[in-house]
C-alpha cells in the first residue's frame, strides 16, 4: 500500500559542483578538506595561546600525516571490518574509490600510527600530539556525517517519526510513495559524534588545563565519549547490507567496546605517567 507523501525525500545531489558524468566536486570531498583545514587552524591557536608544543610551521606536516592516516586506515579497515570475503577475492577493489568504503574505526587506527610516525619524526610527545588530533577530529565527523546525509547513504532504521526521511538508495526498484521512511541517523551521529563531542573537546582545552598537564587524558575522554554516542546512535542506523551482528551487537558498536576500552586506558596511563607537556607557544 503506497505510504502518503508526508515524508521529506533525501534526493539530494552528491556534488556541490558537477563537471559532466561522475565527475565533479562532491560534497563528501568537501568535508573531508573542510575538516582537515578546520583541525589545522584550530592546532594553530592552541599554539598560539601556549597550549601546545607543535609549533605552528609543523602544523602543515602533522595535518599532511593525518590525511594519510586517515585515507589509508579507513579504506583498508572497511574492507577488514566490514568487507573482507571482497578484499580477499578482489584485491584491487582497494583502489576503486569511487564506490565508496570508509570505517571511521580504520580511520582511527590510521590516525594512531600517523601520530606515532609525526612523533618519532619531530620529537614531540606521542600523547600531547594524540590530544591534539583528537580535540579537533570532531569536525571532520561533523562534515563528513552531514555528506553521508547528503549522499542519502548509511541511512536509519525504518520509522514513522515526524522527522523521518524517505531515503531513495534504501530501495531503488520502488516509487518514493512506496519507500518506507527511515531515521535520519546520519543526522543524530553528525550532532552527537560531531557537535556534541566538539563543543565538549573545546571547552576541555579552552577552559581547563588538561592539554599541558594530563597527556593522553583528553584523547582517552574523547575515546569514552565517541564510543558512547556510537553506541547509542547505531541503534537508529540500519546495519550494513550481508554485515552480520557479532554478539547480537552492529560491527559499529561492537568495534566502538574496545575504542572505549582504549580510552579508559589512556586515561590510567597518563595519570601514571603525568608529564606536563613544557608550553613553546606564542601567546595572542
Amino acid at each position: 500500500m503506497p505510504l502518503p507523501l508526508a515524508f521529506w525525500v533525501d534526493d539530494l545531489s552528491p556534488f556541490a559542483i558537477r563537471f559532466w558524468g561522475n565527475v565533479g566536486i562532491r560534497w563528501y570531498g568537501l568535508a573531508y578538506v573542510c575538516g582537515f583545514l578546520a583541525g589545522g587552524w584550530l592546532m594553530v591557536r592552541y599554539y598560539r595561546s601556549g597550549r601546545s608544543t607543535l609549533p605552528a610551521a609543523q602544523v602543515p606536516d602533522f595535518i599532511l600525516a593525518l590525511v594519510l592516516g586517515v585515507l589509508l586506515g579507513g579504506r583498508i579497515g572497511y574492507f577488514l571490518l566490514y568487507d573482507f570475503d571482497l578484499f580477499i577475492h578482489q584485491p584491487l577493489v582497494l583502489l576503486r574509490v569511487w564506490e565508496g568504503g570508509m570505517a571511521s574505526h580504520g580511520g582511527f587506527a590510521g590516525v594512531c600510527i600517523a601520530v606515532w610516525w609525526f612523533s618519532r619524526k619531530s620529537g614531540i610527545s606521542f600523547l600531547h600530539l594524540a590530544d591534539l588530533q583528537a580535540s579537533a577530529v570532531s569536525v571532520g565527523l561533523l562534515l563528513g556525517r552531514l555528506a553521508n546525509f547528503i549522499n542519502g547513504e548509511l541511512w536509519g532504521k525504518i520509522s514513522v517519526v515526524p522527522w523521518a526521511v524517505i531515503f531513495p538508495k534504501s530501495d531503488p526498484d520502488k516509487p518514493f510513495s512506496m519507500i518506507p521512511p527511515r531515521h535520519p541517523s546520519q543526522l543524530y551521529e553528525a550532532g552527537l559524534e560531531g557537535a556534541l563531542l566538539l563543543a565538549f573537546m573545546q571547552w576541555r582545552v579552552w577552559k581547563t588545563d588538561v592539554l599541558r598537564t594530563q597527556p593522553g587524558r583528553l584523547t582517552g575522554e574523547f575515546m569514552i565519549a565517541y564510543a558512547a554516542v556510537r553506541i547509542f546512535c547505531e541503534m537508529f542506523r540500519e546495519p550494513d547490507v550481508g554485515v552480520s551482528l557479532i554478539l547480537g551487537l552492529s560491527r559499529g558498536s561492537f568495534y566502538s567496546l574496545f575504542l572505549a576500552v582504549v580510552g579508559c586506558g589512556m586515561i590510567i596511563y597518563g595519570a601514571r605517567h603525568r608529564t606536563p607537556v613544557s608550553s613553546i607557544g606564542k601567546s595572542d
